[in-house]
C-alpha cells in the first residue's frame, strides 16, 4: 500500500510543469530557511523572556525570604528578652504561693514592662508562657499553666527538642482562654517559635510561645496588592500548602497536582520548573526556608508572555507568507518569459509525434534552450536520413532474401553427397581421398551447425584438426599441428569458431616464403590459467611479420568500427556475418560476450615466429564457476 501510494505521487510529480515545479523548489528553498530562522529565532526570543521573567520574580522571592527571616528574627529576639527576664523566671518557678502585695508588685513592674514589649512590636500577635508549677498563678494573657497545651500536636515535639527552638505554623488555632468574642470565634492561623525553657540548664521551666498572625509573617503570599500574573505561597514540613486561596489567580490550578509536581523536582535554592495547566504555561520557583523547615514558591502565569511571543510568530508568518506569495507571482512571470520558447520546443515535439516529420522550429536563441532546439533539429535530420537508409536496405534485404532463396541448397544434401562419394573412395581403395572427405564432412557440419554461441576448448581441436588434416592435402603434409592441452581445460567454455581465423593466418601467413613451402611449418596450440583467467596460445614458427606491420595489425584489433570502415573498408570482401572471419572479428566477439578486459594479444619476430593468445574468464562448462558467475562474464 504504501508502495502504491509512492508511485502515485511520483506519477503526480511528474504530470506537473516544470514551470510549477521550479516554482515549488523555489518555495521551498525559500521557506525552509524562513522556518529554521523563526524557529531559532523565537525560541532563542521564548528563552530570554523565561529567563528575564524568572530573574524578576526571583528576585520578587529572594525580597519575600528577606523579609520572612526578619520576622523570624524579631520572635527570636522577642524570645530571648522573656527568657532572660530573671523576675519572670522566678515567678514562674516560685516554690510557694505568693503573698497578694508581691504579686501586685510583679504585675505593676515586671509584667506591665513585658507587655508594653509586646506592644511594641504590632506584627508579634501573641506572647505565652507555660509554666508547670502549681503554685503560679496565671496572669492573662501572658501566663498560662502547661496543662492548657498538653494536648496539643506540637506540644511532645517542643519537649523532645530539650531546648531548641522549633517553628509551626499552626493552624486552626483557637483561643486559648476559651473567649467567645467576635474576634476570636473564628479559628486563626500563626507562625508560631515554640521553645523549653530551662533554667537554670536543664531544670524544666516550662514552654514559650511567640505567635504571628500568618498574613504578617508572609506579607506578600496573603498580600492582595500582588501582581495579577503570579502569586507565593509556603509548603510546610508536612506538605500543607499556606497562600490565599480565595485568589482568582489559583482558580484554574490544581493545588494537589501541584504539590505532587513539586514534590517530585530539585528543592534547593534558586531552583525553578514549568507545568501547564490548559493551554496556559505556569513558572514555579522555589527558595528553602532551613530554620522553619519550610519552602517559599511563587507561581508565575506565562500567559502574557506566551502570548505576545504567538502575536510577534503570527505577525512574522503572515509577512513571510505575504512576501512569499508575492514573489512567487513575480517569479511564475518571469519564468513563463524564459521558459516561452522551451514551450515552442515541447510543441513542436508534440507535432513530430503526431507523425509530422518536417516540422519548423524558430528558435535561435543561444543558451541551453537554443540548444536543445539545435540538437532537435539535427536528430530530425538525422531520423529522416535513417528513415531513407532504413527503406533502401529493407528494399536491399528482400532482394537479397530472394536472391537467397534461388541458390539456397539443403545442408543435408551436402552432407548426403559427401557421405556417398566417401563410401565411393573406400570402395575403390582411395583412402586417402575417403580421410579427406571424412575431414570435410566433420568441417562443414561443426560450421554450418549452430546451436549455441559457446563451445568446449575439445570441440575447437577437434575442428583444428579436421581443417589440418584438409589443408595437409595442399601442402603435402608439411602442416604440423602440436596440441599441448591438459585434460582439464578442455573443457573451457570459448566462442564457437575462435581458434579457426588465428590457425588460417598461421596457414596463410606462415607458408608464403620459400623456406616454410619448403620445410613446412609448426602450428602449436597451449593453454594455461592465470588469475581467474585462461590463456590459449597459437604459435607458428611461419614468416613472423615486421615491427611496421605488428604495429599496424594491433591497432586494427583495437580501432573503432568507424575508423576501421573509413582506413580499411575498400579492402573488404563481404564475409558473412556470425562465421567469426579474421582476427578483428574475433576480439569484438570476446569483448561483445565477456567483456572489454578480454580479448587477444598478438606477438611476432620476422622470420622466427607468430604468437597470438586468447585471454578468456575461467568457466568450465562440466563444473567449474557457477551459472550465475557465467552470466556476469556475458
Amino acid at each position: 500500500m504504501k508502495n502504491m501510494r509512492s508511485m502515485r505521487l511520483a506519477r503526480w510529480t511528474d504530470r506537473i510543469s516544470i514551470q510549477f515545479k521550479l516554482i515549488g523548489a523555489y518555495i521551498f528553498i525559500i521557506l525552509i530557511p524562513i522556518i529554521l530562522f523563526s524557529w531559532y529565532i523565537f525560541n532563542g526570543f521564548y528563552h530570554n523572556t523565561i529567563q528575564d521573567t524568572l530573574k524578576k520574580n526571583q528576585y520578587a522571592l529572594s525580597s519575600e525570604k528577606a523579609y520572612i527571616l526578619n520576622n523570624m528574627e524579631i520572635m527570636l529576639r522577642t524570645a530571648q528578652f522573656y527568657t532572660a527576664n530573671k523576675e519572670l523566671m522566678n515567678y514562674m518557678q516560685s516554690p510557694d504561693d505568693l503573698e497578694v502585695p508581691e504579686l501586685v508588685d510583679f504585675n505593676t513592674k515586671s509584667f506591665s514592662n513585658l507587655q508594653r514589649l509586646m506592644f511594641n512590636n504590632p506584627n508579634i500577635t501573641n506572647v505565652r508562657l507555660f509554666t508547670d508549677n502549681p503554685n503560679t498563678m496565671e496572669i492573662w494573657p501572658m501566663i498560662f499553666h502547661e496543662s492548657r497545651i498538653s494536648n496539643r500536636p506540637w506540644y511532645k515535639s517542643v519537649l523532645e527538642q530539650r531546648g531548641e527552638l522549633r517553628w509551626e505554623i499552626l493552624e486552626d488555632e483557637k483561643d486559648i482562654m476559651n473567649r467567645a468574642t467576635a474576634d476570636n470565634r473564628a479559628a486563626s492561623t500563626y507562625v508560631s517559635l515554640l521553645k523549653e525553657i530551662e533554667y537554670p540548664s536543664d531544670r524544666h521551666v516550662g514552654i514559650l510561645e511567640v505567635d504571628m498572625k500568618i498574613d504578617k509573617f508572609f506579607q506578600k503570599v496573603f498580600s492582595p496588592l500582588q501582581d495579577d500574573q503570579s502569586r507565593m505561597l509556603v509548603i510546610d514540613r508536612s506538605g500543607r500548602m499556606f497562600t490565599d486561596t480565595g485568589s482568582a489567580f489559583f482558580k484554574d490550578i490544581d493545588m494537589e497536582r501541584l504539590r505532587r509536581d513539586w514534590a517530585e523536582r530539585p528543592h534547593e535554592e534558586g531552583a525553578s520548573f514549568t507545568f501547564t495547566v490548559g493551554d496556559t504555561p505556569y513558572l514555579c520557583l522555589t527558595t528553602p526556608i532551613d530554620q522553619m523547615d519550610a519552602y517559599l514558591l511563587n507561581i508565575v502565569s506565562l500567559e502574557s508572555q506566551v502570548t505576545q511571543i504567538r502575536h510577534t510568530r503570527n505577525l512574522f508568518i503572515a509577512a513571510a507568507v505575504v512576501l512569499i506569495a508575492l514573489l512567487s507571482v513575480i517569479t511564475y512571470f518571469l519564468q513563463s518569459l524564459i521558459l516561452k520558447k522551451l514551450h515552442i520546443l515541447r510543441d513542436s515535439m508534440k507535432k513530430v509525434r503526431r507523425g509530422d516529420l518536417n516540422v519548423q522550429i524558430d528558435i535561435d536563441a543561444g543558451g541551453e534552450v537554443g540548444e536543445l532546439a539545435h540538437h532537435f533539429r539535427q536528430m530530425m535530420k538525422k531520423m529522416n536520413e535513417l528513415i531513407v537508409e532504413a527503406v533502401n536496405k529493407q528494399a536491399a534485404t528482400k532482394e537479397a532474401e530472394l536472391h537467397a532463396l534461388k541458390n539456397q541448397i539443403d545442408a543435408h544434401f551436402l552432407y548426403n553427397t559427401l557421405e556417398n562419394l566417401k563410401m565411393l573412395a573406400e570402395v575403390e581403395a582411395q583412402y586417402t581421398i575417403s580421410d579427406a572427405l571424412t575431414s570435410l564432412g566433420a568441417l562443414m557440419r561443426y560450421s554450418l551447425k549452430w546451436s549455441s554461441e559457446y563451445v568446449q576448448l575439445r570441440d575447437e581441436l577437434q575442428h583444428i584438426r579436421n581443417y589440418i588434416a584438409i589443408m595437409n592435402m595442399r601442402y603435402d603434409d608439411k602442416l604440423d599441428l602440436q596440441l599441448d592441452i591438459s585434460e582439464g581445460y578442455r573443457e573451457q567454455e570459448m566462442l564457437k569458431m575462435s581458434l579457426q581465423p588465428l590457425v588460417e593466418n598461421a596457414v596463410k601467413h606462415g607458408m608464403r616464403t620459400e623456406r616454410t613451402r619448403r620445410e613446412g611449418i609448426a602450428i602449436r596450440i597451449c593453454a594455461w590459467r592465470g588469475d581467474e583467467s585462461t590463456y590459449i596460445e597459437v604459435t607458428d614458427n611461419g614468416a613472423g611479420m615486421t615491427e611496421e606491420k605488428l604495429t599496424e595489425l594491433r591497432e586494427k584489433l583495437v580501432m573503432d568500427d568507424v575508423r576501421f570502415q573509413a582506413r580499411y573498408g575498400h579492402r573488404l570482401s563481404g564475409e558473412q556475418e556470425g562465421r567469426g572471419i579474421g582476427l578483428r572479428n574475433v576480439m569484438q566477439r570476446i569483448a561483445m560476450h565477456y567483456g572489454g578486459e578480454y580479448g587477444l594479444a598478438v606477438d611476432s619476430e620476422e622470420g622466427a615466429y607468430t604468437r597470438v593468445t586468447i585471454k578468456l574468464p575461467y568457466l568450465i562448462l562440466s563444473g567449474g564457476l557457477s551459472a550465475d558467475e557465467k552470466g556476469a562474464y556475458r
